[in-house]
Protein backbone atom coordinates (compact mmCIF):
# COMPACT_ATOMS: atom_id res chain seq x y z
CA UNK A 1 0.00 0.00 0.00
CA UNK A 2 1.51 3.50 -1.29
CA UNK A 3 0.67 5.86 1.85
CA UNK A 4 0.69 9.68 0.50
CA UNK A 5 0.35 12.04 3.37
CA UNK A 6 -0.20 16.64 2.52
CA UNK A 7 -0.46 19.53 5.15
CA UNK A 8 -2.38 22.54 5.22
CA UNK A 9 -4.85 24.61 7.38
CA UNK A 10 -7.69 23.96 5.19
CA UNK A 11 -9.78 26.49 6.33
CA UNK A 12 -12.85 27.95 4.14
CA UNK A 13 -12.59 24.60 1.92
CA UNK A 14 -13.19 25.03 -1.73
CA UNK A 15 -12.70 23.99 -4.71
CA UNK A 16 -8.85 24.42 -4.79
CA UNK A 17 -8.29 21.89 -1.92
CA UNK A 18 -10.37 19.29 -3.34
CA UNK A 19 -8.50 19.20 -6.56
CA UNK A 20 -5.33 19.25 -4.17
CA UNK A 21 -6.78 15.99 -2.24
CA UNK A 22 -8.21 14.40 -5.10
CA UNK A 23 -4.85 13.91 -6.95
CA UNK A 24 -2.18 13.49 -3.74
CA UNK A 25 -5.12 10.21 -3.67
CA UNK A 26 -5.09 9.50 -6.85
CA UNK A 27 -0.97 9.16 -6.38
CA UNK A 28 -1.24 6.26 -3.67
CA UNK A 29 -3.48 3.90 -1.71
CA UNK A 30 -4.04 5.59 1.54
CA UNK A 31 -4.12 9.75 2.11
CA UNK A 32 -3.45 11.03 5.53
CA UNK A 33 -3.85 15.07 5.92
CA UNK A 34 -2.09 17.05 8.85
CA UNK A 35 -4.06 19.75 9.42
CA UNK A 36 -2.60 22.67 11.33
CA UNK A 37 -3.85 23.26 14.52
CA UNK A 38 -5.55 26.66 16.01
CA UNK A 39 -2.15 26.93 18.28
CA UNK A 40 0.69 26.25 15.31
CA UNK A 41 -1.80 28.91 13.53
CA UNK A 42 -1.33 31.59 15.96
CA UNK A 43 2.36 31.01 15.95
CA UNK A 44 2.17 31.50 11.73
CA UNK A 45 0.08 34.61 12.27
CA UNK A 46 -2.64 32.69 10.65
CA UNK A 47 -6.24 33.34 11.65
CA UNK A 48 -8.51 30.97 10.64
CA UNK A 49 -12.94 30.66 10.30
CA UNK A 50 -13.30 27.00 11.48
CA UNK A 51 -11.75 25.63 14.46
CA UNK A 52 -9.22 22.86 14.28
CA UNK A 53 -11.41 20.32 15.42
CA UNK A 54 -14.06 21.63 12.88
CA UNK A 55 -11.84 21.74 10.10
CA UNK A 56 -10.89 17.89 11.25
CA UNK A 57 -14.55 16.63 10.57
CA UNK A 58 -14.81 18.58 7.38
CA UNK A 59 -11.71 16.65 5.82
CA UNK A 60 -12.61 13.31 7.31
CA UNK A 61 -15.98 13.64 5.75
CA UNK A 62 -13.95 14.38 2.13
CA UNK A 63 -13.61 10.22 0.01
CA UNK A 64 -10.53 11.52 -0.70
CA UNK A 65 -9.36 11.82 3.17
CA UNK A 66 -8.19 8.18 4.91
CA UNK A 67 -6.66 10.08 7.97
CA UNK A 68 -6.39 13.58 9.68
CA UNK A 69 -3.88 14.12 12.19
CA UNK A 70 -3.17 17.29 13.98
CA UNK A 71 0.14 19.61 12.65
CA UNK A 72 1.45 21.29 15.70
CA UNK A 73 4.94 22.60 14.28
CA UNK A 74 6.96 23.13 11.06
CA UNK A 75 9.54 20.54 12.37
CA UNK A 76 7.29 17.32 12.80
CA UNK A 77 6.91 16.10 9.09
CA UNK A 78 9.91 14.28 9.27
CA UNK A 79 8.79 12.17 12.30
CA UNK A 80 5.23 11.99 10.65
CA UNK A 81 6.78 10.16 7.81
CA UNK A 82 9.03 7.92 9.49
CA UNK A 83 6.19 6.90 12.17
CA UNK A 84 3.52 6.42 9.36
CA UNK A 85 5.42 5.03 6.70
CA UNK A 86 5.02 7.63 4.48
CA UNK A 87 5.48 7.33 0.45
CA UNK A 88 5.19 10.07 -1.15
CA UNK A 89 4.95 13.82 0.45
CA UNK A 90 2.72 16.13 -1.33
CA UNK A 91 2.38 20.13 -1.60
CA UNK A 92 0.79 23.11 -3.64
CA UNK A 93 3.73 24.09 -5.67
CA UNK A 94 3.44 27.61 -4.06
CA UNK A 95 6.03 25.41 -1.30
CA UNK A 96 8.09 24.38 -4.41
CA UNK A 97 11.65 23.60 -2.61
CA UNK A 98 10.58 24.42 0.51
CA UNK A 99 10.50 20.75 1.83
CA UNK A 100 13.06 19.06 -0.40
CA UNK A 101 14.96 17.92 2.35
CA UNK A 102 11.80 15.43 2.83
CA UNK A 103 13.11 13.73 0.01
CA UNK A 104 15.92 11.68 1.96
CA UNK A 105 12.70 10.23 3.91
CA UNK A 106 10.09 9.66 0.84
CA UNK A 107 9.50 11.17 -2.57
CA UNK A 108 8.74 14.69 -2.59
CA UNK A 109 5.62 15.84 -5.26
CA UNK A 110 4.82 19.94 -5.92
CA UNK A 111 1.13 20.21 -7.41
CA UNK A 112 0.32 22.83 -9.51
CA UNK A 113 -2.40 24.47 -7.85
CA UNK A 114 -6.06 25.52 -8.86
CA UNK A 115 -5.71 28.75 -10.71
CA UNK A 116 -8.08 31.76 -9.50
CA UNK A 117 -8.65 30.34 -5.66
CA UNK A 118 -7.44 30.49 -2.46
CA UNK A 119 -8.41 30.90 0.87
CA UNK A 120 -6.80 34.36 0.97
CA UNK A 121 -8.60 35.08 -2.29
CA UNK A 122 -12.16 34.47 -0.80
CA UNK A 123 -11.35 36.62 2.50
CA UNK A 124 -10.04 39.07 -0.16
CA UNK A 125 -13.66 39.29 -2.17
CA UNK A 126 -15.92 38.69 0.78
CA UNK A 127 -13.95 42.14 2.34
CA UNK A 128 -14.55 44.20 -0.50
CA UNK A 129 -17.91 42.86 -1.19
CA UNK A 130 -18.65 44.19 2.85
CA UNK A 131 -16.95 46.70 1.90
CA UNK A 132 -19.20 47.94 -1.42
Amino acid sequence: MKKVITYGTFDLIHNGHINLLKRAKELGDYLIVGVSTDEFNEIKNKLSYHSYENRKVILEAIRYVDEVIPESNWEQKVDDVMNHNIDLFVMGDDWKGKFDFLKEYCEVIYLPRTVDISTTKIKIDLQQVKNG
